[in-house]
């Protein structure tokens, strides 16, 4: 009998993991291809072309009313599927775009700072001062080796960030004491998993096959690890990973409730307010845009556009003119008799 070949699905993954991709790219990949298919009541891809996939793009935006992002994530998955696993090259696609936005970041005062990060307490306050102090996207914080922490010289390195980028920034002093006592806890918990014959953690593609026995040593720890331990169907290792983001998500979300901010702030917001308060101190944008791993300085510009707002930034011309007589009272109106 003839092995039957792979799903599209598993053909998918395969590809996505050949180009080294990240998981959650795979797992978004996967999703919108599903979704495209069903829209089309499960016709087979090799089966459509270019209108279905701007049919289902215009549905995204006209119907579902999604953020640009979104369709363009949709839109490179589909891509995707054509060009690596159908070796077909669409030609051009028609469709409704999402309408693109210019959104400023939401940025916190220093003062709201302190406010929110004191509602927190223990890991969740050490992770918003890495987030606050080093310009951290939330993953790069959660996905922080032990190896990549370096207490002498006062610096973190981020592997892999955004686009794959690695890149260096600051230990904050703040936090310099605090991380320290952590991870001698972590360091004892890792001890006791090796002796219960756990101990193991994910390790990059490339790396694990070339020094598979690193995945039990201390290096390679996460900075913060998961409170439970799963069991890795394909080795049979038994693992921890780093903890899931929606655990500090939930706690910044009612730090923010209890420390009356109105403002829609969140994780990321303490990475705009990094940089925002890095250029209210005068520090270079090219600096910053380094800090913040940031390939395009028109990325990193766009905090500039933040500091031209409030009290602290660019005066009114109305303040620059000579003081007027006080307005008279307005008349009485026929409601207020």
């Amino acid at each position: 009998m003839e092995a039957r070949p792979p799903k599209l699905l598993d053909q998918l993954s395969a590809a996505i993991l050949s180009k080294h991709y990240s998981r959650r790219t795979e797992k978004a990949y996967r999703g919108w291809v599903r979704r495209y298919i069903l829209f089309h009541r499960k016709r087979h891809p090799v089966q459509m072309g270019a209108e279905e996939v701007g049919r289902f793009l215009s549905h995204l935006a006209l119907v579902l009313r999604v953020s640009p992002s979104t369709q363009n994530q949709a839109l490179s998955a589909i891509l995707f599927l054509y060009r690596e696993v159908l070796h077909v090259e669409l030609p051009r696609i028609e469709s409704v775009r999402a309408k693109t936005r210019r959104r400023l970041p939401v940025v916190l005062t220093r003062d709201e700072i302190q406010k929110v990060i004191g509602q927190l307490d223990g890991v969740a306050q050490m992770q918003a001062m890495l987030l606050y102090g080093a310009g951290l996207r939330l993953l790069e914080c959660l996905c922080l080796r032990v190896k990549d922490v370096d207490f002498e010289r006062r610096q973190i390195t981020v592997r892999a960030g955004k686009g794959g980028k690695d890149r260096v920034t600051m230990l904050p002093e703040a936090v310099f004491e605090s991380l320290k006592r952590h991870l001698r806890t972590v360091l004892r918990q890792h001890q006791k998993d090796l002796a219960d014959g756990c101990g193991w953690v994910e390790l990059p593609l490339a790396y694990a096959r070339k020094n598979p026995s690193a995945g039990r040593s201390w290096g390679w720890q996460w900075v913060f690890p998961a409170t439970r331990i799963y069991k890795e169907r394909a080795t049979g290792e038994r693992r921890r990973h780093h903890l899931h983001e929606t655990v500090l998500q939930r706690r910044m979300s009612e730090a923010v409730r209890l420390a009356g901010i109105i403002k829609p702030a969140s994780c990321h917001t303490l990475r705009h307010s990094f940089a925002t308060h890095l250029l209210e101190n005068g520090y270079d944008i090219r600096t910053i845009q380094e800090l913040l791993g940031h390939s395009d300085l028109s990325t990193t510009m766009i905090y500039t556009h933040v500091l031209n707002r409030g009290p602290a930034a660019v005066r009114s011309p109305a303040d620059l003119l000579p003081p007027f007589p006080p307005f008279p009272p307005l008349p009485p109106s026929d409601q207020d008799e």
